[in-house]
């Protein structure tokens, strides 16, 4: 009886083990894809015989009004690649963590359209917030601040 335990034990800490390795691969793998992502993109904005045109179909500035604390606006930037050169979008980040953006994944081709999107969670910001959105794509210039105001109320 005491051997049985000691062997379902063992195998207990073996099986443990190894659920533990295989976590570490995929979450090895998932760093791998990421950097190597991160390479591409970077290469991408050095690469100059690859530059295309951003036109901001809208105001870079969106006054979104007046919302109720704790609703989440969602904000929407159009634009279209006007360069002849296929446009990635290749960072989007914002400019505190209430503020969440998406990034489009897929490149555009010259002359389609896009849209930088983003939510904001009023929650718990009273009054006037401005919040900025920062992008980068390989296009001169290179990098644009995108912004929006929300006045949240009680």
């Amino acid at each position: 009886m005491k051997n049985s335990l000691i062997i379902l034990i063992t195998l207990a800490f073996a099986a443990a083990c190894n659920t533990a390795d295989n976590k570490t691969d995929t979450e090895t793998d998932k760093h791998m894809q990421d950097s190597l992502a991160a390479v591409k993109r970077n290469q991408i904005l050095q690469d100059t015989s690859n530059v295309t045109t951003i036109q901001w179909l809208d105001s870079t500035y969106i006054d979104m009004g007046k919302v109720k604390d704790g609703q989440v606006v969602e904000v929407s930037f159009r634009f279209k690649n006007s360069g002849n050169k296929p446009l990635v979008i290749t960072n989007v980040s914002a400019s505190c963590g209430c503020t969440i953006p998406e990034r489009p994944e897929q490149p555009f081709a010259p002359g389609e359209e896009g849209v930088i999107k983003a939510k904001f969670d009023s929650k718990g910001r009273p009054g006037v917030n401005t919040k900025q959105v920062y992008v980068t794509a390989n296009s001169v210039p290179n990098s644009f601040q995108l912004s929006f105001t929300v006045d949240v109320t009680q």
